[in-house]
């Protein structure tokens, strides 16, 4: 319990939506989350109003999206993988902004919450910076680092959706010194997603000593990690996301099996592509399908779509099956799409698409 000016008492709990009620700020775009008792006059009481942010933490960086049309299996010699060297000729590719705190924030501001991204940048993110606030996200709490550049990431997707890819980090090695510490305002909940390692293990370790709920979302960066820096980032985290063979390159770095990680987190989500993905809880696992879609295009970013559905049920205090059916929906929109926040959607359309998918309405 957070205690402000006399006549107001603040409730921070791990669900926010089950005990307080959100108002809107369409100027500042924050959360105002406040549970009250009057004991002197309301302008008092608003005086000591606590802000809350959704922040976002992840690599920032530009997407080279290319395209393979063949098959890696058909090309890579399992005898042969020790002395690996090979090049795939690509027919497509695209220069896309992304990066998952991007692509999170996004479609998080498309699911009408007002993300703020912390990060690190280089000097040639000014158009990028731009596009973030037109688009409804708050760059506020971003570092461009002189001298840098922006983080890369170059994608090649085969015919079967399978994917390699390579990632320089530039300015986004300087993530490490940012800090939960100098945040001003009262935090909701975090992602800490593939970024500078250093930043990773970090961010986790202020969450914790700061109460603030995160979701752990180690991704591309687990082989970067140390196993004990990987179940740190278990330890204590509201939510670990990760896809199935993200999780069986935890298990074999870490010597843990799935029931011993599951245990050092309220709730482990594991995606699995086609296959749709699975919800954990200590009590019960809920199986969530894929959405079914005519127009798949490329699967780059649906991960990070998911993400901010988890992010958004959570908020709102949605059940674990809902969220997920919520999720999975929301990635649908990605995979639509060549590029990573190139998706749209309306929360009418969205709501319409639920109930057509899912045959009930969305408690939204």
């Amino acid at each position: 319990m957070l205690k402000g000016s006399p006549g107001l008492t603040y409730v921070y709990p791990r669900r926010p939506s089950h005990f307080a009620i959100y108002l809107r700020d369409a100027l500042a775009g924050r959360i105002w989350l406040f549970f009250w008792r009057m004991e002197e006059n309301s302008a008092a009481t608003m005086k000591g109003a606590v802000f809350l942010s959704i922040i976002i933490t992840g690599s920032l960086a530009y997407d080279h999206i290319m395209h393979f049309p063949g098959h890696f299996s058909d090309h890579i010699l399992p005898e042969k993988i020790a002395m690996l060297n090979i090049s795939f000729l690509v027919d497509t590719m695209q220069k896309l902004r992304g990066g998952c705190a991007a692509n999170i924030a996004y479609s998080l501001a498309l699911l009408e919450e007002k993300p703020v991204v912390m990060g690190t940048v280089g000097t040639d993110f000014d158009d990028y910076r731009r596009w973030m606030e037109q688009n409804g996200i708050d760059p506020s709490l971003i570092k461009v680092i002189p001298n840098l550049y922006t983080a890369s990431c170059f994608i090649t997707t085969d015919l079967k959706n399978n994917q390699i890819t390579g990632f320089y980090s530039g300015a986004m090695g300087e993530a490490h010194t940012l800090s939960f510490h100098d945040v001003k305002e009262k935090v909701s909940i975090t992602t800490v997603s593939p970024n500078d390692p250093l930043a990773m293990v970090k961010y986790c370790r202020e969450c914790r000593e700061l109460s603030i709920p995160f979701i752990f979302d180690p991704g591309h960066q687990i082989p970067r990690l140390s196993p004990e820096d990987i179940l740190d980032g278990f330890n204590g985290s509201c939510f670990a996301i990760m896809n199935d063979y993200e999780l069986e390159m935890v298990i074999a770095r870490t010597g843990k099996t799935e029931d011993e990680l599951l245990a050092m987190t309220e709730t482990l989500i594991v995606t699995k592509g086609a296959q749709g993905s699975v919800i954990k809880t200590g009590k019960r696992a809920m199986e969530i399908p894929v959405v079914k879609s005519d127009k798949v295009a490329d699967p780059t970013g649906a991960g990070d779509a998911y993400r901010s559905a988890v992010i958004k049920g959570y908020l709102n205090g949605l059940d674990l099956e809902t969220t997920g059916k919520l999720a999975s929906l929301v990635a649908t929109y990605v995979v639509e799409k060549h590029g990573t926040t190139e998706h749209h959607f309306t929360m009418e359309e969205l709501r319409e698409r639920y109930r057509r998918t899912y045959g009930e309405s969305l408690p939204l």
